[in-house]
């Protein structure tokens, strides 16, 4: 038995043993688990969830164990997903700073940022949002105003932020600044990171089509921020910008395996919903071409993760591919919920109508909610001319 066959192995029984049942379940949005000081857990069973995986190593996997990962390699994290989707094991812990920020600050922070922010990260103690874009800076990032003023000790932080998610219940934030007005555009900011108590800083939130609002605008006014809060350099910051967005691109393109699922697939609404004619086949056959669309398109994504684990395992990735996943991912996850309406005709005018089953009503707010989607991470507008230019190297 080789090594990775033994390392599977062990992680199934591990596990099989240390996962609760009722962890074993698909996700619901009221019983994620956040991190962060106000935390709370909907059950005993999730929170002796989160704490063996806390223990284990495995809520950071491949994060070095001096900042409480599992320091696992490339090979053995793609295992113990496996394993952990085989199982149906839900997250043991929700976080961005999980997701985006820790993996950027274990490249560009310093020891003493790494063992300050990293640790309470694992053990899920402090809540991460992200404050990038503004009301006049979204697809241009880097055209961002929110204004850093070096005043020797500190900095003093003026300007907003907007669509930070749950920043309102977070309790830092990792923002990007402007410090140098002087020179181009993404060579004038820095990345500081923020505790959300401190003062001069009020969040408020921003309902959304679908009724919820787990996005806000924040608000800095004249905050201070002590220098020893910049990660790498003055006027650098957008080097770890493009280190976030790398990991928060490759996020979105698996949420559909961390966010509560349809309560059935597609194809099992079709033939509820529809219905099979004489041959077995759906009896709409317009229906039946888009479905089948969808099912390849699906199919041709999840084989593209597998090609760039692949060539990631091997040392010989393609750095053009991973460009194409959140575009791919993200688009395709929109037309299912297209198709989710066209199937669910009449039925699928509303999520507020309790005359239409509870079931129905969630796929009609999923699809205003995952409108986001194709925005969130850089808009698809922007993905395609990443995607033209870097990948396929066409002209400006």
């Amino acid at each position: 038995m080789s090594s990775l066959d033994q390392f599977r192995q062990e992680t199934r029984e591990w596990l099989s043993k240390n996962c609760p049942e009722s962890q074993r379940q698909p996700v619901k949005k009221n019983e994620i688990i956040w991190g962060g000081r106000r935390r709370k857990f909907p059950s005993v069973d999730a929170q002796l969830w989160f704490e063996r995986m806390r223990d284990k190593g495995w809520i950071a996997p491949d994060w070095p164990k001096e900042y409480g990962g599992g320091n696992l390699s490339v090979d053995e994290c793609k295992i113990l997903e496996q394993e952990m989707r085989s199982l149906g094991c839900r997250p043991p812990l929700y976080d961005q700073g999980l997701w985006m920020f820790g993996p950027a600050l274990l490249k560009y922070g310093s020891e003493d940022q790494k063992k300050e922010h990293l640790t309470k990260i694992t053990q899920g103690e402090i809540r991460w949002c992200q404050g990038y874009s503004e009301p006049g800076a979204g697809s241009d990032l880097a055209g961002l105003k929110t204004k850093a003023e070096d005043c020797g000790d500190h900095f003093l932080v003026n300007g907003s932020k907007i669509w930070t998610t749950y920043a309102d219940q977070a309790d830092w934030i990792f923002c990007l600044v402007r410090t140098n007005t002087e020179v181009a555009k993404q060579q004038g900011i820095s990345f500081l990171l923020i505790d959300m108590e401190s003062e001069g800083v009020t969040t408020s939130p921003i309902e959304l089509i679908s009724g919820e609002s787990e996005f806000c605008q924040t608000f800095f006014d004249n905050v201070k921020v002590p220098k020893e809060n910049l990660v790498y350099e003055v006027d650098k910051g957008w080097e770890v910008a493009k280190e976030v967005l790398k990991h928060e691109r490759k996020l979105i393109s698996k949420l559909d395996h961390m966010t509560e699922k349809e309560d059935r697939s597609v194809m099992e609404l079709a033939k509820e919903v529809i219905g099979l004619d004489s041959n077995g086949k759906l009896r709409n056959s317009s229906l039946r071409d888009q479905l089948t669309r969808h099912l390849m398109a699906e199919q041709a994504d999840q084989l593209s993760g597998l090609r760039i684990f692949q060539q990631m395992r091997a040392g010989q990735p393609d750095p053009k591919l991973p460009l194409t996943m959140k575009y791919a991912n993200t688009s395709e996850q929109q037309r299912k919920d297209e198709l989710f309406l066209a199937i669910l005709g009449n039925q699928g005018l509303t999520w507020q109508d309790e005359a239409f089953p509870k079931s129905y009503r969630t796929l009609v707010q999923n699809w205003a909610y995952n409108k986001s989607l194709t925005i969130a991470g850089g808009t698809s507008e922007i993905q395609l001319n990443i995607i033209a230019k870097r990948a396929l190297g066409l002209p400006e």
